[in-house]
């Protein structure tokens, strides 16, 4: 089996349980939050606010795999080597593991989209070329300070994470105080919001937790990661819940579901011009571009890091094309273009829609794996990693039903790009497995 290592680059003990918890919480609070709340919306009708809590629920279901097998295996590798230490490096381990970083590259378009959308907003510019422009735009400049080095990655996330966490637990309170703790979202009721529709939400709700995930890939960095990654992941996803909450009742107490439903792709900025004024609408307009430059940034580091692994673990092909400098750098290259692709010719709710069938997909394969291959030897209960699975499964399927009924070709893209990853790997690899121990029965 291939171990990824990459030298010095990764310090043992260099990452604190305070450190791991805003690092995840960093990942995972902000961007997504901007651009989700009304996509939710969109599917749950009024009950959006209980979705997110919902798709908190599922995600601790399935961080168990996750923590199980990094504190049996803490490692650089995280979820590509959790993956083959389940299926072994053939095409099943590989092709989920490039599902994972698609959806990463997926993840930072829709930021970018994201903060092209806010920042036009003081300018009643919905739409149009400049959208894609701007998000090609910050992702270009994400790539610039990304080449400048780690250590200014590093600088400016910590402090924007600050910014943000405290910018967007600020806005909620606000809004909520300021409505005097209405709920307007309650007021109506939409026809389209069926039970089938919550569960579809919680797809996108999902989506907003992934990055506990960032946790697992630092598991080697991590203080007594045995004990450390498990907690740091459980802690993330309870902060996040309070602010996700915080977010959608901030939401929902301002705007009706029809104007959040309307405003879906800048539903915080459209929240905050009734609850807080204009000078509040400009303030959370600069605190989502803040947000969601920041988000694109950490996001095209993680990214090119994990094609760099995925490529020190011969789980895929690599070529240069006549670029000088080392792997990273060119994998930094590969996710600027993919990303600025699918900005361009996406629309938030495409670009979301990709990702959540791509991680749901990646994230059942990982349960499978863990369940057949590793469970007693991780001492893992196999009734909650059944649970994950079965969670993921009906989610999948309730966004996949909707999905055909409101946009039937993006559940086509998704099918057709899925098997072309795994026919991919397949190509490359050989052979779908290659057990490393045998199955657990």
């Amino acid at each position: 089996m291939q171990h990824y290592q990459e030298g010095s680059t990764y310090k043992k003990g260099s990452i604190t349980l305070g450190g791991a918890v805003a690092m995840g919480t960093g990942v995972m609070i902000g961007a997504g939050i901007f651009a989700l709340t009304g996509q939710v919306a969109q599917l749950a009708g009024p009950l959006f606010p209980l979705a997110f809590i919902a798709g908190a629920i599922v995600t601790s279901f399935s961080a168990y795999s996750y923590v199980k097998m990094s504190n049996a295996w803490p490692s650089a590798g995280g979820i590509a080597t959790i993956l083959q230490k389940c299926y072994g490096p053939g095409a099943v381990a590989a092709g989920a593991a490039l599902l994972m970083a698609l959806s990463m590259i997926i993840a930072e378009s829709l930021v970018a989209r994201t903060f092209a959308t806010y920042v036009l907003r003081p300018f009643d510019i919905v739409g149009g070329p400049l959208v894609p422009i701007l998000a090609v735009a910050v992702i270009m400049f994400a790539f610039l300070v990304n080449i400048a080095g780690n250590q200014s990655v590093g600088r400016f996330s910590l402090v924007m994470a600050a910014i943000k966490v405290g910018g967007i637990a600020l806005f909620g309170i606000t809004a909520l105080w300021a409505s005097g703790f209405q709920f307007a979202a309650a007021s109506e009721t939409m026809p389209d919001a069926t039970p089938v529709g919550f569960i579809a939400s919680m797809a996108l709700a999902i989506l907003a937790f992934k990055g506990f995930t960032t946790i697992t890939n630092s598991g080697a960095e991590v203080t007594d990661p045995h004990k450390n990654v498990g907690r740091a992941i459980m802690i993330s996803i309870a902060l996040c819940v309070l602010v996700y909450l915080l977010v959608a009742f901030g939401v929902g107490s301002s705007l009706t579901i029809d104007q959040i439903v309307t405003a879906r792709d800048y539903s915080l900025a459209e929240a905050a011009r009734p609850a807080l004024g204009q000078t509040g609408f400009y303030l959370t307009v600069v605190l989502a571009a803040v947000a969601t430059a920041s988000g694109v940034l950490a996001s095209v580091f993680a990214v090119s890091r994990m094609l760099a692994m995925l490529t020190e673990m011969k789980m895929i092909p690599h070529r240069h094309f006549g670029m000088p400098s080392n792997i990273q750098r060119h994998t930094l290259v590969y996710t600027v273009v993919i990303a600025s692709i699918l900005a361009i010719f996406f629309d938030l709710g495409r670009i979301a829609s990709l990702g959540a069938f791509f991680y749901l997909v990646m994230d059942m394969t990982v349960h499978w794996g863990v369940f057949r291959f590793r469970r007693k030897e991780v001492g893992a209960t196999g009734a909650v990693i059944l649970a994950a699975l079965a969670f993921d499964a009906v989610v999948l399927a309730a966004f996949t039903a909707m999905k055909l009924k409101s946009d039937p070709t993006i559940v086509l893209y998704a099918g057709v790009a899925i098997a072309a990853v795994f026919a991919f790997e397949r190509m490359y690899l050989s052979r779908w497995l290659a057990p490393q121990t045998a199955p657990d029965h």
